[in-house]
């Protein structure tokens, strides 16, 4: 029901954009967050929007650099990654966590209802 994708391979400073497609639920029912798993570490949280597109977070180490945002009418979520690091290099996966409104955090990955298929991000030179 999610489907990330737009990964792929960059140089250092590049710039990639991933997408988060839903398909089978209302969108705009959820908020959905962006977790990336590199080889070896554990899974984290990258960023998250609420189900109207009003309010975001950023894990520290990306502010500045990504951006989220969503367009509920194309039922996707996108994620603007720039000036891109060796260290952003991973697996994201984008989820949804079925809340409406309001979001005052990202929340644990084990509160999300829905997983899609991860993308590799790839940052080598």
């Amino acid at each position: 029901q999610l489907q990330a994708s737009g990964g792929g391979l960059v140089q250092p400073g590049g710039s990639l954009r991933l997408s988060c497609e839903a398909s089978g639920l209302r969108l705009d029912n959820y908020g959905i967050g962006w977790f990336r798993q590199a080889p070896g570490k554990e899974r984290e949280g990258v960023s998250c929007i609420s189900s109207g597109g009003g309010t975001t977070y950023y894990r520290e180490s990306v502010k500045g650099r990504f951006t989220i945002s969503r367009d509920n009418a194309e039922k996707t979520v996108y994620l603007q990654m720039n000036s891109l690091k060796p260290e952003d290099t991973a697996v994201y996966y984008c989820a949804a966590i079925q809340i409406r409104g309001y979001i005052s955090s990202c929340y644990e990955a084990s509160e999300y209802d829905y997983w899609g298929r991860g993308t590799l991000v790839t940052v080598s030179s």
